[in-house]
C-alpha cells in the first residue's frame, strides 16, 4: 500500500524514502550533502550530514525516538509535531515501511558528539539503541538490505536511481547528493549540484533542442503558505514538457498547481497578444496547448499540508496551490514579456503557427472524413 507495488518500482521506491527524510533535512536547512552508495551485495546505505535523528527516549512509548520512527507507522517528524515546515515524506511512514520490507536494516546517529547503533530484522529490533564511540559530527546513515521473499526481483537499476536523485538535485539548490555503485563490474559514481536549481534543469531538459531566447523565464514567490517555483524556456521542438513537483516529489498527474500555471500562461499570452495587436480582433483566443508547444517548464511548489489524491502521491488536490501559481505566474509573466517584447513576440508568432497547423489538420482531416462518407 505504501510503496505502490513489489516490483522493480516499489524496490527503487525504498530508497526515495529514506533519501526523502534527508531531503526534509536540507529543505530545513541542516543538511548539505546526501551520500547514495549501492553495495556489492544489492544492498543500499544513505548517508547525510544532517541533525541525526533524535536520540531520547520517547515518554509515551517508553524507547527511544530512533526505534519509533522505524518501527511505527505515522510516527515521523511530520506527524503533529511540527518537526518540519515542508516535508517530502508525507505520511510520516517512510523508514518503518522501508525497516518493515527489509531483511536487515542498520541505523547509525552521530548527535552531541556520541555515535548510537541500532539494527533490525525483518522490522523488529534485534538491539536496544546504544552507544559504539564519540563523533565530532552529526547526521544519520542508513543500510537496508531489501526482503527477496516480499520483492520480485532485488537488484537495483543504477540509472533509475541516477535520475530521481538528480531531479531531486535540481529541486533543492545548493544540496549536494553523490550517488556510488560499489558492485563489482559496475563501479561507477555521480555527483550532482546544482546551485541555480529548477532553472538549471530546464537548460538539461532542453539541451537537445534549439531554445527560442536565451533566457530561462524564472517567477517565484509565496502566497500565504504556499512557496511556488517556476521555470520555463520554448525551444523548437513539438512537444511540451511540463514537470511539476510538490515539495520535491513529481507528481505525474498534475493537479491544482499545474491546473494554476497552465490557466495563468494561457491568460496572460493571449491578453499580451491581443494588446500588442499580435492577434487581430476577428482571430480567435490562442489555446493553451498552442501556446505550450515546444515549452519545458518545471513547477515546484512547497506547501505546509499536502493533500494528493492517491496515496502514491501522483496528484495534488490543494485548491490554494491553484491560486497561488496563477496569479505570481500571471503577474511575473506579464512583466517578463513586457520587457522582452522580442522573446514575446517570436513566441506567440510560434503559438500562432501551431494554431493555424491545428486547423489545417482538423480541417484535411475533415475534408477527408466527408469524402470516404
Amino acid at each position: 500500500m505504501y510503496i505502490g507495488t513489489t516490483s522493480s518500482r516499489g524496490l527503487h521506491h525504498l530508497v526515495y524514502e529514506i533519501v526523502d527524510n534527508s531531503v526534509d533535512e536540507a529543505l530545513a536547512g541542516y543538511c548539505d550533502t546526501i551520500k547514495v552508495t549501492i553495495n556489492p551485495d544489492n544492498s543500499i546505505t544513505v548517508v547525510d550530514n544532517g541533525r541525526g535523528i533524535p536520540v531520547e527516549k520517547n515518554k509515551q512509548k517508553g524507547i527511544s525516538t530512533v526505534e519509533v520512527v522505524f518501527t511505527i507507522l505515522h510516527a515521523g517528524g511530520k506527524f503533529g509535531g511540527g518537526g518540519y515546515k515542508v516535508s517530502g515524506g508525507l505520511h510520516g511512514v517512510g523508514a518503518s515501511v522501508v525497516n518493515a520490507l527489509s531483511t536487515w536494516l542498520e541505523v547509525t546517529v552521530n548527535h552531541d558528539g556520541h555515535k548510537y547503533f541500532q539494527r533490525y530484522e525483518r522490522g523488529i529490533a534485534k538491539t536496544e539503541l546504544k552507544v559504539i564511540g564519540e563523533t565530532d559530527h552529526t547526521g544519520t546513515e542508513v543500510s537496508f538490505l531489501p526482503d527477496p521473499t516480499i520483492f520480485e526481483d532485488t537488484v537495483y537499476d543504477y540509472s533509475v536511481l541516477k535520475q530521481r536523485l538528480r531531479e531531486m538535485a535540481f529541486l533543492t539548490k545548493g544540496l549536494k547528493i553523490i550517488l556510488e555503485d560499489t558492485r563489482e563490474g559496475e563501479e561507477k559514481v555521480n555527483e550532482f549540484y546544482y546551485k541555480g536549481g529548477i532553472i538549471e534543469y530546464v537548460q538539461y531538459l532542453n539541451k537537445a533542442h534549439q531554445s527560442l531566447y536565451p533566457d530561462v523565464i524564472y517567477c517565484e514567490g509565496m502566497v500565504g503558505d504556499v512557496s511556488v517555483e517556476v521555470a520555463m524556456q520554448h525551444n523548437d521542438g513539438y512537444n511540451e514538457n511540463c514537470y511539476s513537483f510538490v515539495n520535491n516529489i513529481n507528481t505525474p498527474e498534475g493537479g491544482t498547481h499545474l491546473a494554476g500555471f497552465k490557466n495563468a500562461l494561457t491568460k496572460t499570452f493571449n491578453d499580451y497578444a491581443r494588446k500588442a495587436k499580435l492577434l487581430k480582433d476577428s482571430e480567435p483566443n490562442l489555446s493553451g496547448e498552442d501556446i505550450r508547444e515546444g515549452l519545458t517548464a518545471i513547477i515546484s511548489i512547497k506547501i505546509s499540508e499536502p493533500q494528493f489524491e492517491g496515496q502514491t502521491k501522483q496528484k495534488l488536490g490543494n485548491s490554494e496551490a491553484r491560486g497561488a501559481v496563477d496569479s505570481i505566474v500571471s503577474e511575473q509573466l506579464t512583466y517578463f514579456l513586457e520587457q522582452n517584447p522580442a522573446v514575446a513576440k517570436m513566441t506567440v508568432e510560434k503559438s500562432i503557427l501551431a494554431q493555424r497547423a491545428r486547423d489545417a489538420a482538423r480541417k484535411a482531416r475533415d475534408l477527408t472524413r466527408r469524402k470516404t462518407a
